[in-house]
């Protein structure tokens, strides 16, 4: 066992965790800027320090051998331990180091919360952390944060109650609008500046991919009002689902704002009633915080960056 631990903490560990959890030799070495060759030796010696196999290489796929499967465990909280030796040298430095995972849903990176902005404050602070930036769906995301794969998400959701383990700081929280043409039928039977949701059903609707808290808030409103929506186009920015909507190919289905300063009163926008639907952009994270340092000062940035009720949309 001594031996184990030894080989482990040799400088193969974390080519072989990379490997692991990248899912194949190409990504982990761009994870790590190696080429891929090298990466393979550098596996290889690995297993001959063993004399074990850690990575079944046959197929189209690398996979674990049973023995890798043993000794993932102990390889990872070797790194962790060498993380932690760091960490304790930094805190008397004054220097933070490491990698975040930030997940980010389709569309999340506009609004009044600008993450490319917070992101270029936080890595002048701290250059020596790495931020390791992924676009997922909301659900993906969740579990991600739960499994200690993510240490911090800004996802969509339709709902104000985060799941079990998971804590929300809502950053956007807006009515669904339909965005319509000015001659669009629909404004003829229109009283006011809302709609009802019955009167889209059968409309050829643009409305952002499943995953995002929109488009779940629009199935959810739907299966309330008795009818599936007809979604005939769907794209990851809201602005695209605008310009869509100008050219007349169905009625967008937006966060009220996201219709407004592009399109210079080419739309109209109608707030979505009976019911009404509401579009929430969120900040997650594990219950217990985030486990790095770097990962716990970067969420504390995002979290004071969140608009104020009275800095956030209006409807």
């Amino acid at each position: 066992m001594v031996l184990l631990v030894t080989r482990i903490g040799s400088y193969g560990t974390p080519y072989f965790v990379s490997v692991v959890e990248e899912g194949g030799f190409t990504r982990a070495a761009a994870r790590l800027h190696l080429a891929q060759p090298g990466l393979s030796a550098q596996i290889r010696q690995l297993e001959k320090e063993l004399g074990q196999p850690l990575l079944d290489r046959s197929g189209g796929s690398v996979t674990l051998t049973e023995v890798g499967g043993a000794v993932l465990p102990y390889a990872r909280a070797a790194l962790a331990a060498v993380d932690s030796v760091r960490q304790t040298v930094d805190a008397y430095t004054g220097l933070l180091r490491g990698r975040v995972r930030l997940g980010l849903v389709s569309g999340a990176t506009g609004h009044a919360f600008d993450i490319a902005g917070l992101l270029a404050d936080f890595h002048d602070a701290h250059p020596s952390v790495e931020v390791a930036l992924t676009e997922d769906a909301t659900e993906r995301m969740q579990a991600a944060l739960l499994a200690g794969e993510l240490d911090i998400a800004v996802l969509g959701t339709a709902d104000e109650v985060p799941p079990p383990g998971v804590t929300f700081q809502m950053v956007i929280d807006v009515p669904l609008v339909a965005a319509v043409a000015p001659s669009d039928p629909l404004l003829d039977r229109v009283d006011g500046t809302s709609v009802p949701l019955a009167d889209l059903r059968d409309r050829p609707l643009i409305c952002l991919p499943r995953g995002t808290g929109v488009r779940a808030a629009l199935e959810r409103g739907c299966a309330q009002a008795g009818f599936r929506p007809r979604i005939t186009f769907e794209a990851a920015a809201p602005h695209v689902l605008s310009r869509l909507a100008t050219r007349r190919l169905g009625i967008a289905v937006l966060p009220a704002g996201e219709d407004e300063a592009p399109l210079d009163g080419q739309l109209r926008a109608l707030r979505i009633v009976e019911p009404e639907m509401r579009a929430r952009i969120a900040l997650a994270w594990q219950t217990n915080g985030p486990s790095s340092p770097a990962a716990r000062v970067l969420l504390e940035r995002l979290r004071d960056a969140v608009p104020k009720p009275s800095d956030s949309w209006t409807t």
